[in-house]
C-alpha cells in the first residue's frame, strides 16, 4: 500500500521548557501530510475551490502515543480512507526516526458548494480525483 510520507523536524518554537512538542503542533504536522497527499491528486483546498467546492474539517481526532522532542526528525505518514458519505477522510501517523509512533490522527472533511450548501453525494470531479488517489494507494 502506498502512503504519503512527509518529513518534519521539531523546531525550537514548537517545544515547551522541557523540550517536548506542544500538543497543538501535532494537528499542524498532520495537516502538512494531508496537504502533501491531497496536492498530488488535485484534492487540496485550492483545487477543490477551483472545482466550485469547499472541504471544511468537520471532525478531528488525535491520539498521543509518545512525545516528540526538539530537533527530532519525524515522518508524517498519510493515507485516505473510503467513506460511505460525501466526505473525505485522511488518516495520519507521526513517527519518529526509531519507528516509534508519536501520534495518530484522522480528519474528516465534508463537501459544500461555495455558498456552504452541504453535498450529499460526492461531486463527479471530486469522486474521480479520490478514485485516482485510492488506485495509487492500492498500487
Amino acid at each position: 500500500m502506498n502512503e504519503q510520507v512527509s518529513s518534519i523536524t521539531v523546531r525550537f518554537n514548537e517545544v515547551d521548557t522541557y523540550g517536548v512538542a506542544w500538543h497543538g503542533h501535532y494537528v499542524a504536522w498532520l495537516e502538512v501530510g494531508r496537504n502533501d497527499l491531497a496536492r498530488r491528486f488535485d484534492l487540496d483546498a485550492a483545487a477543490i475551490a477551483a472545482a466550485g467546492y469547499l472541504a471544511p474539517v468537520v471532525d478531528l481526532s488525535l491520539r498521543f502515543k509518545r512525545p516528540a522532542r526538539f530537533g527530532e526528525e519525524l515522518r508524517v505518514v498519510t493515507s485516505a480512507c473510503r467513506t460511505e458519505s460525501a466526505t473525505i477522510r485522511f488518516d495520519g501517523r507521526i513517527v519518529n526516526a526509531a519507528g516509534g509512533v508519536c501520534a495518530v490522527g484522522t480528519t474528516i472533511h465534508a463537501l459544500t458548494d461555495r455558498e456552504g450548501t452541504l453535498q450529499y453525494r460526492l461531486p463527479r470531479a471530486i469522486e474521480e480525483r479520490l478514485e485516482r488517489l485510492f488506485a495509487w494507494q492500492e498500487g
